[in-house]
Formats: C-alpha cells, sequence, structure tokens
C-alpha cells in the first residue's frame, strides 16, 4: 500500500475525471497542473523545515543553542520566520529598473520547480519521464544565472552588479564539471531518462563505480547553489549581500531562502539519481516504498550540504574561480577518458 500510494492517487484521479466525461486531452492538463500544484506544495513545506534543520545543525555543530522557544523544540521558529518577512515593507530604490527587480525574485523559483517534473521520486513516480530528462534539468537548472543577473542589474547599485557579476562567473564555471562529473554516468548507461539510470544501479550504485565523479559533482554542486565556503555571490564584508542588496522581504525571502533551499533540493535529488541508486533499497529491504528511500538519501545529501556550510570558512573569489577550472575541470575529463578506457577494455574481455 504504501509503495504505490502516490501512483494509486493519480490512478483514481484520473479515472474520477474520465468518469466525469471530461475528454482525455483535459484529463492530461489537469493531472498535469495538479502534480505542479503538489511540487509547489513539497518544495514549500520542505524549504520551510529545511530552514529549521539548518539551524538546528549550526547549534549542534557550533555549540549553540539553537531554536527552541517557539513551539515544542523550536519548530514554530520557521511559521515565524516567514510571518516576519511577509509583514516586511518590500522597498523600492530610486531609479531602478522596476519590472525586471520585481520579476526576478519571482523567475527564481521556476527553474526548481520545472525541475522537479522530471525528478523520480520513487518507482513509477515521475511527473513527466522524459528520454531527455537529464538534458531538460540541466538546460532549466542553468536558467538561474539569469535571474540572479537580473536582480544585480536591474538594483541600480554598484555592489548588487558585483554581486550578479559574481553569480555569472561563478555558476557558469560550476555548471562545466558538474555536467562533466555526470557525463561518465551517461556514458556507462547509455541514457538520458532518469528512472532508466536509476533502474542500472541495481548491482552497483554509481557512487561506487564512479567516485571520483561523485566528488566533483558534490563540490560544483555545493558552488552552483551558492552555499558556504562558495558563497562569493553573498559577500558581506565585500560586497553587503550581492545581488539582494537591495531586496527585503519576501523578495529577500525567494532568493535567499526559499530558491536556495529548493536548488539545494534538486542538487541533492540529482546527486541521489545519478549516484546513491534513486529509490533503490539497500540490503535488500524492499518492504519499506521506494519513495522513503529516495527522501532518506536526498536529506542524507542534504545533511552533508549544511555539515560543509558550518564546518569551513569562505575561500576567496580567485581561489574559487582557480580551484574551479584548473582542478575540477581538469579532474572532470581525466575522469570521463578513464572512463571510456575501462568501458573498452570491459567490452574488449567480453565481460
Amino acid at each position: 500500500m504504501g509503495e504505490n500510494i502516490f501512483v494509486d492517487f493519480t490512478a483514481w484521479l484520473r479515472g474520477l475525471i474520465s468518469g466525469l466525461g471530461v475528454p482525455d486531452l483535459f484529463n492530461d492538463i489537469i493531472l498535469m497542473i495538479v502534480k505542479l500544484a503538489a511540487i509547489i506544495v513539497f518544495i514549500a513545506l520542505n524549504a520551510t523545515w529545511l530552514v529549521y534543520m539548518e539551524r538546528k545543525i549550526c547549534a549542534y555543530i557550533q555549540s549553540r543553542v539553537g531554536p527552541r522557544h517557539h513551539g515544542p523544540v523550536g519548530l514554530l521558529q520557521p511559521v515565524f520566520d516567514v510571518v516576519k518577512l511577509m509583514t516586511k515593507e518590500i522597498v523600492l530604490p530610486k531609479n531602478v529598473d522596476l519590472v525586471v527587480f520585481l520579476l526576478a525574485p519571482v523567475l527564481i523559483v521556476v527553474p526548481p520547480i520545472v525541475a522537479y517534473s522530471v525528478l523520480p521520486f520513487g518507482k513509477d513516480m515521475v511527473a513527466i519521464d522524459m528520454n531527455i530528462g537529464l538534458f531538460f534539468l540541466v538546460a532549466v537548472t542553468s536558467l538561474s544565472t539569469i535571474m540572479f543577473w537580473m536582480a544585480g542589474w536591474a538594483s541600480n547599485n554598484k555592489y548588487s552588479l558585483v554581486g550578479g557579476m559574481r553569480v555569472v562567473a561563478q555558476m557558469v564555471s560550476y555548471e562545466l564539471p558538474l555536467v562533466l562529473a555526470m557525463l561518465g554516468v551517461v556514458m556507462i548507461t547509455g541514457t538520458l531518462n532518469l528512472s532508466e539510470v536509476v533502474n542500472a544501479q541495481k548491482n552497483v550504485w554509481f557512487i561506487f563505480a564512479q567516485p571520483i565523479a561523485f566528488l566533483i559533482y558534490f563540490i560544483a554542486g555545493v558552488a552552483e547553489t551558492n552555499r558556504p565556503p562558495f558563497d562569493l555571490v553573498e559577500g558581506e564584508s565585500e560586497i553587503i549581500a550581492g545581488p539582494y542588496t537591495e531586496y527585503a522581504g519576501m523578495g529577500f525571502a525567494m532568493f535567499y531562502g526559499l530558491a536556495e533551499f529548493a536548488n539545494m533540493m534538486v542538487i541533492s535529488a540529482m546527486c541521489t539519481v545519478m549516484f546513491l541508486g534513486g529509490w533503490l533499497a539497500p540490503f535488500g529491504l524492499t518492504f519499506i516504498p521506494s519513495w522513503v528511500w529516495f527522501f532518506l538519501k536526498m536529506y542524507l545529501v542534504i545533511f552533508i550540504f549544511m555539515w560543509v556550510r558550518w564546518t569551513f570558512p569562505r575561500i576567496r573569489v580567485d581561489q574559487l574561480m582557480g580551484f574551479g577550472w584548473k582542478v575540477l575541470v581538469p579532474l572532470s575529463l581525466a575522469n570521463i577518458f578513464i572512463t571510456g578506457t575501462g568501458m573498452y577494455i570491459y567490452r574488449a574481455i567480453g565481460w
């Protein structure tokens, strides 16, 4: 029952709509709207929880107290944070490009929402099962760079402009090793369909077959989400708050809270799919629903993201760019070469 709860609900809803005499085309459109609404609610609820989770992990690692007064063990702290941000005035600086300034925080959450439509959360649990799912996901998530640049440019602020330029430099640079790290998995599986990538890991997860690629992916993923020690986009000691400087209230929350955690969830979910076996159960524990395994693995990666954040200090921007181009890119190319050589030898031997 637990394994197919979401699949069964989708089938029941489709049958209910068909029973009302709705044509198949409109039936599919309604179901797609329901799935997208479910994804938005999922992202919002998880982002709220991750705010609390990060504060608790930070408190533990750095010997702090953490939230404890608002609700049981501070569980209502994220709710109070949301209420506080919603009631804050949205300040519009003079001479900003008003349309672009207001559009940027709204559009920043679109790429992760669209990306979740092709991610398989469990067996047969994917909103759109595309044959080019990986290609589509990489293309969509790359659009986030434009929204950060929009915010920096439209703010009419030199600090915001410098922060926007850092976004473009950092995210474009680290997208290359991120994609090249996943290319080794694509070479082995021979597919861009994410469900087939998961099924290809029934014998061995790719974290063991591609350990170097996993490490490159994780480091590049930290940089792509602008998380410490790679949070050069928002360097308080240098550029105040980067492209977020002129944003207040919900505008700031959309950038710094919702978008950051949503993108971190996408990177963690992709790491689960590409390297940790997706929904596949370890040690033959198949009695636990597949979607439970997926979320456990995804949250394990998120925990490591937070662990890294509260352990390492921020590095300089020249160190960031040098590490990406001089270390990660050559290492990812070497991994592709080694993978191709290994595949050739494997097939030549006939294993």
